[in-house]
């Protein structure tokens, strides 16, 4: 890995002493009103940001009659996110599509994991900041592309997707051995520095933007919107029927405080950046920030827009076992969601 870069070691072991402190009460009796919640890097979780700053969560309970207590651990990658929820360590999982459908298919006739709603609609850009490189074919074995989970992140499946619409269905795992896996921020320093092996990242927000604003050399080789036909819902929560069975007015706080806390993005921007930077420690330029807000293609709304593509296309190339025929089929039936896709 990269040595020149602490942070990595630093936030695997403050995520691994968050869920040594949640797995203590895994094994308790668990009753309404208790939350964990897990997240991950980018402005593709602001409305858990804003939810978490303005209390909206427990303020939906108390409408319901229910005093909720809310736990926030922020993890890397899929795999770490579908671990926790598997684990009865964490109660909303926040992760990327990719890991949505794995664990969906998996999980299938047992916990029957299923999707709570989206986070909204990102554009992910796969950064390069290598002058040679200009599309994939350009790619060679002497590039690193790092992503959040190799092979099972949303950024992972995008780019399997992007290889087979580019080399055909048999070809999909293509480009797989030249990803690794490392959270956003290390990869965007990474690339922003240069002068590594780490040649590209599959990121997402804000971390894409800055790679583009601070390297002359960084450029864009591949859009998430191109692959998938339009904006898409790539990041998303989901949780275990059991624990929505079992909590159903804490599940209806969260789903409601989501809606707001989508409201107040799309209306506050100023607002909504302010809390990010809060939130996440964040030295990134505020002006930045609102200028990603401003982008027609940022759509911060909570029912999932145009996911069903990738699932089939994860069956076709046996990914998964389970053909989803409908976004129904891996999202828990919801009138806040009901016009998604």
């Amino acid at each position: 890995m990269f040595k020149s870069f602490p942070l990595v070691r630093r936030r695997l072991t403050a995520a691994l002493a968050m869920l040594c402190m949640l797995t203590m009460g895994a094994t308790m009796a668990r009753a309404e009103g208790q939350l964990r919640i897990a997240g991950q890097y980018g402005i593709t979780f602001l409305l858990l940001n804003i939810a978490q700053e303005q209390k909206l969560i427990e303020k939906h309970g108390k409408q319901l009659g229910v005093d909720i207590k809310v736990d926030w651990v922020t993890l890397s990658g899929g795999p770490a996110i579908n671990d926790a929820l598997l684990s009865g360590n964490i109660d909303i999982a926040g992760a990327g599509l990719g890991p949505l459908l794995t664990i969906w298919d998996r999980t299938r006739g047992r916990q029957n994991v299923r999707g709570v709603a989206s986070l909204g609609n990102f554009p992910y850009y796969l950064v390069s900041n290598n002058p040679k490189v200009k599309t994939l074919a350009d790619l060679t074995d002497k590039d690193r592309i790092a992503l959040p989970a190799v092979s099972v992140s949303v950024q992972a499946r995008i780019l399997q997707m992007a290889v087979a619409k580019q080399w055909g269905d048999k070809e999909f795992a293509r480009l797989d051995k030249i990803t690794q896996t490392l959270p956003h921020p290390d990869a965007a320093a990474a690339i922003i520095a240069g002068g590594t092996e780490l040649t590209g990242h599959f990121g997402n927000s804000p971390f894409q933007e800055q790679e583009l604003a601070q390297n002359p050399n960084a450029h864009i080789i591949l859009n998430s919107y191109e692959v998938q036909g339009g904006p898409s819902s790539s990041t998303l929560l989901y949780a275990t029927e059991k624990f929505r069975t079992e909590n159903p007015k804490t599940y209806r706080a969260f789903v409601a405080a989501l809606a707001e806390a989508a409201q107040y993005a799309s209306s506050n921007p100023q607002g909504a950046a302010d809390i990010y930077i809060k939130l996440n420690k964040s030295k990134v330029d505020r002006n930045l920030l609102l200028k990603i807000f401003a982008n027609p293609q940022v759509q911060f709304k909570i029912a999932p827009q145009n996911t069903l593509g990738l699932g089939q296309f994860l069956h076709r190339v046996n990914a998964i076992r389970n053909r989803p025929d409908s976004w129904h089929d891996y999202f828990f039936d919801d009138p806040a969601i009901g016009q998604g896709s």
